[in-house]
């Protein structure tokens, strides 16, 4: 029978479209989108794009003067109209609060949380369950990897690895597996989780500071000795604008006293010639009473959810102390007198002195005391004084001596007043006051900040390292112990210590 190869083409081309078809039928589907995006959300290439997004955007934060800062009124008006519409228009006046960088933020932590969750079993694993033995060929193919030929007995050759293993810091554990022993030895191995620590500090940085952003506010208030205040002015800008408004406090504060500590007494009030600012506060409170606090620069105040601190002085010069020279008008023995800011002190005839205001650049704006500067020019104590059956008049004491004859140095209470010495202190000292009912920010400083520190150290200077030895017997009761090693950090370190571990092993011999 003739062969047929029309017949044989046929069934090689019936073989060849079954084959296709089979292809075509195991071909793999492709993954749900759902799933496919939550991969994208997941993604460690996503998150370090968002996290540069949030660096760019921080870094226009610092270079553009948003719109809550001293000095942006002159910034705006700076501006040119397209500038202003741009700026205005993308929200770069105030950045940190725009509706885009807390999305960016949100997602930054979503795919942190997703990625953590996606490779947290595969770091867990080297914990939960290590890898005690490995063949042969794997071990040789590490980069750090060795062969040494050792005597004696199965039972010696393992004690020796398992000692030089721990005098090299780690921990050993032995097993068997189809009739070969497996000493392995690993160092570090919470190393693997540095990586979710991280990412449990920085969602707790996020989430303090969203908190603390959404449920509280700043304000700056102006506090003079005497001054009482059971509201505290809120500002909230708009660009140029400024929107004011009073937010009731559930206590009232007293300003008992401010002081700054000076490098050289005699100097002026200036910041270069500071060493501290003090505030001293009365907290009435009808719930807890009364407390008191002692405010300086790096001793802020909390309570109940507000945080006083230093923020600035107004640099108009006044006295916390004074001390006064008192002479008779009909001659006889001075009289010394000591009064505070605010305070009152009576004489020996029984008049009453009381403070009223200190002027640092004497001058009368009509009748009444006013001054020219800010500066010590002129200083003078504006005081109120009481004769026994009298009525008050007002007394000036200068520090600057003036002649007798001098109309505004005329006996005053049967004697010439003048300021001796006095205490410099500003006018008045602003606290910046920060509410946050739950502490937010506090946790996000201390604890997601400090721990966010000790984890990035914990992950960069920690490293997993993993040595395993393999003890194969051969003829003339010797054994060739195969080592390979690897480490996820500090790969010249680990090539020293191999190298130490190898050394170790064949000096023993």
């Amino acid at each position: 029978m003739p062969f047929r190869y029309d017949k044989l083409f046929t069934l090689k081309m019936s073989a060849l479209e079954d084959s296709i078809n089979v292809k075509e039928i195991n071909k793999p589907k492709s993954q749900p989108i759902f799933n496919r995006f939550l991969d994208f959300l997941s993604s460690v290439r996503f998150g370090i794009v968002l996290l540069c997004i949030l660096v760019v955007l921080s870094i226009l934060g610092m270079v553009i003067i948003q719109q809550n800062v001293q000095g942006f009124d002159a910034f705006y008006a700076s501006l040119t109209p397209a500038e202003r519409l741009v700026f205005g228009t993308l929200g770069l006046f105030d950045v940190y609060y725009s509706w885009y960088f807390s999305f960016f933020l949100l997602l930054l932590s979503l795919n942190i949380v997703l990625a953590s969750i996606d490779h947290f079993p595969g770091a867990w694993s080297f914990i939960a369950k290590p890898k005690l033995d490995a063949s042969r060929k794997w071990l040789l193919g590490q980069k750090q990897n060795a062969v040494v030929e050792m005597n004696g007995s199965l039972h010696e050759n393992t004690e020796r690895i398992k000692e030089v293993f721990r005098e090299n810091g780690l921990n050993v554990k032995v097993s068997e597996k189809k009739g070969n022993t497996f000493v392995f030895g690993e160092s570090g191995k919470w190393n693997r989780m540095g990586a979710y620590i991280v990412h449990v500090f920085l969602l707790t940085l996020f989430l303090g500071h969203f908190v603390a952003l959404r449920t509280g506010f700043d304000a700056d208030v102006s506090f003079t000795p005497g001054q009482v205040n059971n509201q505290i002015q809120i500002i909230q800008f708009n660009l140029d604008k400024k929107e004011k408004y009073n937010a009731q406090l559930p206590f009232t504060i007293t300003c008992t006293d401010i002081q700054q500590k000076l490098i050289n007494p005699g100097g002026e009030i200036d910041t270069t010639n500071t060493l501290d600012w003090r505030t001293q506060i009365r907290i009435d409170d009808p719930a807890y009473g009364v407390t008191t606090a002692d405010i300086s620069l790096n001793n802020p105040f909390s309570y109940r959810g507000y945080r006083f601190f230093q923020a600035q002085t107004i640099p108009v010069g006044s006295a916390r102390t004074m001390k006064f020279e008192l002479k008779p008008a009909e001659g006889g023995e001075p009289v010394a007198l000591d009064l505070a800011r605010n305070g009152t002190a009576t004489l020996p005839n029984g008049t009453q002195v009381e403070y009223e205001s200190f002027q640092p650049d004497f001058t009368l704006n009509g009748s009444n005391p006013d001054t020219k500067s800010a500066e010590y020019n002129n200083p003078a104590a504006v005081l109120k004084v009481t004769e026994p059956g009298k009525e008050t008049i007002r007394v000036y004491a200068f520090a600057n001596k003036l002649p007798d004859n001098a109309p505004i140095n005329a006996p005053k209470a049967g004697y010439r007043w003048r300021l001796t010495e006095f205490e410099k202190a500003p006018f008045a000292h602003i606290l910046s006051i920060k509410y946050d009912p739950f502490n937010a920010a506090f946790i996000a400083w201390y604890i997601g900040g400090f721990g966010l520190i000790f984890a990035l150290i914990f992950v960069f200077f920690v490293s997993h390292r993993r040595i395993w030895a393999l003890i194969e017997e051969k003829p003339g009761n010797q054994y060739e112990i195969v080592l390979g090693g690897n480490t996820n950090r500090n790969h010249l370190g680990f090539e020293d210590k191999f190298t130490k571990i190898v050394n170790s092993l064949t000096s023993k011999e």
